[in-house]
């Protein structure tokens, strides 16, 4: 099963560590990264950009508004998103208990939503509403 993990960190505390640091943070993170590619577990994953980068796009007097950063204002950014397979929610929490990223901020695990046949139903309704 797939479980998306989303890993946050505080960007205060990043932005005062030293290159050297942020090297040692990085370099053991892709470590284990490579660790979940060669067991089987890593579906995927991206870094994002830090949270002056973002736009949150919201519905306001019946059309999209946005406002420069991130969604929620807080201490801990998220930072990225890594895809994991697992057999299950406790295999999931032990895998990313392990992830060196874990010393760097919370991570949040959820499984991923099967949505194939929520899908299928809605093609089926909208085939009927175009079809004569």
């Amino acid at each position: 099963m797939k479980y998306i993990c989303l890993g946050y960190y505080d960007k205060g505390k990043f932005d005062g560590m030293t290159e050297a640091e942020r090297n040692a943070i990085f370099d053991t993170c892709f470590e284990y990264d490579d660790h979940l590619r060669a067991s089987g577990h890593w579906a995927g994953g991206e870094a994002l950009q830090g949270p002056e980068t973002a736009l949150t796009l919201y519905w306001k007097n019946g059309k999209v508004a946005t406002t420069d950063g991130p969604y929620a204002e807080t201490k801990e950014q998220l930072g990225g998103i890594l895809v994991l397979e697992a057999r299950d929610m406790n295999h999931a929490v032990q895998l990313i208990g392990q992830h060196p990223g874990m010393r760097n901020g919370p991570w949040e695990i959820r499984p991923a939503a099967d949505l194939n046949e929520m899908m299928k139903a809605s093609e089926q309704r909208r085939r009927r509403v175009v079809a004569p």
